[in-house]
């Protein structure tokens, strides 16, 4: 008899780095501001010790900055921030890759990416652009749990959280263009069947300079 699956607990640390990292990334927090533990725990009704773990927690993630003798504040963020993020991300995702053509199954991670890419487009076609950005993110999360590494997985979950609060920063949020999941479906295919070398060109390609596109889209803000 197979033993029964234990459900694990959400603890109340988990709980308050949700609401805080959710809160950080819609803007509640500006960057650079200072975060106060007794307004923190009073505001939440939380003691000073789960809440001092849960901001720990956001520290390890790039979202909060810890100075000793002055406290914890929200990170501030820039340009440079943004390519060295992309830079990071991107060999990560190299890495990933190169782990899944060694000793991963292609087939199946590529099946999984197809499938989300699938999902973009729908998003896409129905003008939901937030779903798309949300996609995105699932779609290289997935790329990069494919190689089977949970240290991997880890170090790519705090980049993409850094990258969110960049995006959030610097252009409002996540901005998708409609040719999004030809771009994710054709990196998917190209992991099934193509050799290494063209896959990690694509990916260059598919991640291109992100200096470049905020400034494109800064550009079509101001005409609007």
């Amino acid at each position: 008899m197979a033993a029964s699956q234990r459900i694990e607990r959400v603890t109340l640390p988990t709980q308050i780095a949700d609401r805080l990292r959710a809160d950080i990334l819609a803007g509640t927090y500006e960057g650079g501001r200072q975060l106060l533990e007794t307004d923190l725990a009073l505001a939440f009704g939380v003691s000073r010790g789960p809440l001092r773990e849960a901001m720990q927690r956001l520290v390890q993630e790039g979202l909060l900055r810890s100075e000793p003798h002055r406290g914890v504040f929200v990170t501030e963020v820039g340009e440079d921030d943004l390519r060295d993020l992309f830079f990071v991300r991107a060999a990560l995702e190299t890495t990933a890759i190169r782990k899944i053509f060694e000793s991963g199954d292609r087939a199946g991670t590529a099946g999984e990416l197809k499938h989300i890419a699938r999902q973009m487009d729908d998003a896409m076609k129905s003008d939901d652009r937030i779903a798309g950005g949300d996609l995105d993110f699932e779609f290289h999360k997935t790329l990069v749990d494919g190689a089977g590494s949970k240290r991997l997985s880890r170090s790519y979950a705090s980049v993409q959280t850094e990258t969110r609060l960049c995006l959030h920063r610097l252009m409002g949020g996540y901005r998708s263009s409609r040719d999004l999941a030809v771009e994710h479906f054709r990196l998917a295919e190209l992991i099934r069947t193509a050799e290494l070398e063209e896959v990690l060109a694509e990916l260059g390609r598919h991640f291109g300079d992100p200096a470049e596109v905020m400034k494109r889209v800064r550009k079509q803000e101001q005409g609007r």
